[in-house]
Formats: C-alpha cells, structure tokens, sequence
C-alpha cells in the first residue's frame, strides 16, 4: 500500500496513535522490513541499512511530499540512555530522530557513532600542536 493510498484511508494524524503493522521493502538495500522485532510498534526505518523514507513532516502525521530517502548521518543517547538515529532527508535536507529499534543492526549502529572519531575534521597528527597553541600564548612558532 503506497503513501498515498494510505493518506486517503486514514484520518490525519491517525500514525501518532495506531501501530504501523505494515511489512515494506527496503528502498535502499531491497530487504522486507517487518514490524516484529522493531521492540515498538512505530517501525521507521530499515533495521539492515538503517535508511528511512520522508514521509513525515511531525513524527506520525504522513503529511510529507518529499518522498526522499532519509540517510542515517549520526546517533546520540537521549537523556534516559536511549540511542536515537540522526536522519537527513537526501532530497530536501529535513532532519529527524529517530529511536533506535531492538533489531537494528549493531555493527551499523557503531559505524555511524566511530564516524567522527575515524574521519577527524582535522589532522590527528596536530592534536599536540593544536593544544599548545591553545594553551599557550597564541603564537604559531
């Protein structure tokens, strides 16, 4: 069933107090999402490559036209522990959160989280040197 399809079957906003039980296809690595497994009843995104689609605009509402696929770019822990998934829309640039799902794939989730850490904005090799200038006097000699 298509966006589209659903958006006429169901009143606004009826996502943000009904489970989604619907099974997808993964646009982006091709694999059948379920919904069991997802530990909520609100699946979003593809537990294999963590991609997502832009079809909402607030958390539930399906009201988006954008249709674009949603890139996993960072993760960050909530104030209770819980790991959400940064989501950047490819087309238009939207951001979301997301809450992880019980059956993501670790490895994914992990590779996201180093990402900073393995691809430093600068050089590794001129932590030293970019301490002491900010420790010291400000002098580039």
């Amino acid at each position: 069933m298509n966006r589209e399809n659903k958006r006429k079957q169901y009143e606004k906003g009826y996502y943000k107090t009904h489970a989604c039980n619907d099974s997808f296809t993964c646009k982006v690595c091709g694999r059948l999402v379920i919904p069991a497994g997802a530990g909520s009843e609100h699946r979003n995104h593809c537990p294999n490559c963590l991609q997502s689609l832009h079809v909402d605009i607030e958390s539930g509402d399906r009201e988006s036209d954008c249709g674009g696929i949603m890139e996993p770019i960072a993760v960050w822990v909530r104030k209770n522990g819980e790991w959400a998934i940064i989501h950047r829309c490819r087309r238009c640039g939207q951001l979301s959160s997301n809450r992880i799902a019980a059956d993501d794939n670790p490895m994914k989730l992990m590779s996201i989280a180093m990402k900073p850490v393995a691809l430093p904005p600068f050089p590794v090799e001129r932590i030293e040197e970019m301490t002491n200038l900010m420790a010291g006097d400000g002098s580039l000699n």
